[in-house]
C-alpha cells in the first residue's frame, strides 16, 4: 500500500471502478431506504441502528460505539436516537460504572419493529444486491470489501 499523502494518482481504470462503485452503491442505498420508508416507515440510518443495538448480547451500545458502528456523527447519532426515543423504539440510560456514559437500548417495541422492517429490508438486499452476481462473483466481491474494510489497511 502506498504511504498517506503519496503521489500517486489512480489510473484511469481504478478511477471508474471507482466511480461504478460509487454509484452502486448510492442507488442501492436509495432503492433500500425508499422502499422501507414505503413499506415500513423507517429511514436505513434509522433500520440501521436498531440492528446494530439488537446484534449486540445486551441489546445495548455506549453512543460513541453506536456512532462509529453505523458511521454517523456522534451528533447524528444523538439526533436520530431522540427520534427513535419518541417513537418508543429506542431508550437511554447511563452506563454502568460511568455516571457521563449514556448507551441506547432497544426496547421490545424496536425489536418488534425492527422484525417487520428486517422482511422489507432482507428482500431488498437479495433482490437489489444478491441477483446481481453471478455464480462466484459473491464470493469475490465479497473478499475485495473485506480486504478494503480491513483495519490493517488503512491504519
Amino acid at each position: 500500500m502506498p504511504e498517506s499523502g503519496s503521489s500517486r494518482l489512480p489510473t484511469r481504470v481504478e478511477l471508474g471502478v471507482w466511480r461504478s462503485f460509487l454509484r452502486a452503491h448510492a442507488r442501492i442505498t436509495r432503492v433500500l431506504e425508499a422502499e422501507l420508508i414505503a413499506e415500513q416507515r423507517l429511514s436505513l440510518a434509522a433500520y440501521d441502528v436498531l440492528v446494530q443495538l439488537a446484534e449486540t448480547p445486551s441489546m445495548r451500545m455506549r453512543m460513541t460505539e453506536l456512532a462509529d458502528a453505523v458511521l454517523l456523527s456522534r451528533s447524528g447519532v444523538t439526533r436520530l436516537v431522540d427520534r427513535l426515543e419518541r417513537a418508543g423504539l429506542v431508550g437511554r440510560e447511563r452506563a454502568d460504572g460511568d455516571g457521563r456514559g449514556i448507551v441506547a437500548v432497544l426496547t421490545p417495541l424496536g425489536a418488534e419493529r425492527l422484525r417487520s422492517a428486517s422482511a422489507t429490508h432482507l428482500a431488498g438486499v437479495a433482490e437489489h444486491f444478491g441477483e446481481s452476481f453471478g455464480p462466484g462473483e459473491l464470493e469475490a466481491f465479497g473478499r475485495t470489501c473485506d480486504r478494503l474494510a480491513a483495519d490493517d489497511v488503512f491504519p
